[in-house]
């Protein structure tokens, strides 16, 4: 007895540092494996400019779970050579997509958007015409057809960027010939533009926007500006590269060149507006032949088929 308290009494110390130590050891770890607090706002700050998902931190964390993600589960639909990838690349960036993410989270939602038309469409198709061969075939083609629905929606996102900044050029252009004229540089007017009017134009200010930014970091203008019009997929905003890069190169005034430009385009949106005008009374006439002329014969012959069915039919049968 007197043996086993002794050793009960020397262990308990040994005891008592080893659960105090594994503690200690616990606590340290558990507080040094977040990140540092500047570290934590660059990744705040880095999910919360141009991601996928812009608002709350639940969102947020969405997202970067959906990036993380994306990858593995996109690999089945990776692209197969480097020019395939470019081409993704540069449709996404059309329609606003930039992250490097953004073709993998694409092809999840390709992925996606298969697999709930195959689930839904085929239950839905089994479910009404029975299990055959038929009903198989159907449910293929409904999940063709919702694994190419994310390309569709894509193309239109990207057009109505395009038209965007198509139709909100002339107005940009004469406001950085103001500011050129008034005595700023090329790159003091894109800043002011996209500050003023980022109410009005966002689309086209966040991208004057990301040109002065780029400018910032170091990048030489021609660079800047032949990115500027190929990121946006817009062939005007190209040619105003292309016209912009010239005039640095040669020297000659920007404000010129610009006030040039601003012109030409106007004049070719009015020229868009007069042909869509001109095409409205030939557009008029499929809805014209298939809703309203229908409706003008039955009231106009139909009161008059009705009196040759009950009184000349019966005048030319006498006999009957």
């Amino acid at each position: 007895m007197i043996i086993a308290a002794i050793d009960f009494a020397s262990v308990l110390p040994v005891a008592l540092f080893i659960t105090f130590a594994a503690g200690a050891w616990f606590v340290l770890d558990l507080m040094s494996s977040g990140k540092p607090r500047a570290e934590e706002r660059l990744a705040e700050m880095n999910s919360t400019k141009g991601g996928l998902a812009k608002g709350g931190s639940t969102s947020n964390k969405f997202a970067e779970a959906l990036e993380k993600a994306a990858p593995a589960f996109s690999k089945p639909l990776q692209p197969k050579t480097a020019a395939e990838e470019d081409k993704l690349v540069q449709k996404l960036s059309y329609a606003g997509f930039r992250r490097p993410a953004a073709p993998q989270v694409f092809l999840l939602t390709k992925l996606a958007s298969l697999c709930i038309g195959l689930f839904f469409g085929g239950a839905g198709v089994l479910f009404v015409n029975g299990f055959s061969i038929a009903s198989i075939g159907k449910a293929v083609a409904i999940g063709g057809i919702m694994l190419y629905l994310p390309n569709v929606v894509l193309w239109f996102m990207a057009r109505k960027r395009m038209e965007a900044i198509f139709l909100s050029l002339p107005d940009v252009l004469d406001l950085m010939v103001v500011c050129v004229e008034a005595g700023l540089g090329l790159d003091q007017a894109m800043r002011k533009v996209s500050e003023e009017m980022r109410s009005t134009y966002r689309v086209i200010c966040d991208e004057l926007q990301l040109s002065n930014l780029q400018l910032q970091m170091g990048r030489t203008r021609n660079e800047v500006l032949q990115e500027l019009g190929d990121r946006t997929g817009v062939d005007d905003l190209k040619s105003l590269s292309s016209i912009l890069i010239q005039a640095d190169k040669f020297g000659s005034s920007v404000g010129k060149a610009l006030r040039v430009q601003s012109d030409s385009m106007r004049t070719k949106r009015s020229q868009i507006a007069e042909e869509k005008a001109a095409k409205t009374a030939v557009q008029l006439i499929f809805p014209l032949v298939l809703f309203i002329f229908p409706g003008i014969f039955v009231v106009l012959v139909g009161p008059a088929a009705i009196t040759m069915l009950t009184e000349l039919f019966p005048m030319m049968n006498p006999g009957g």
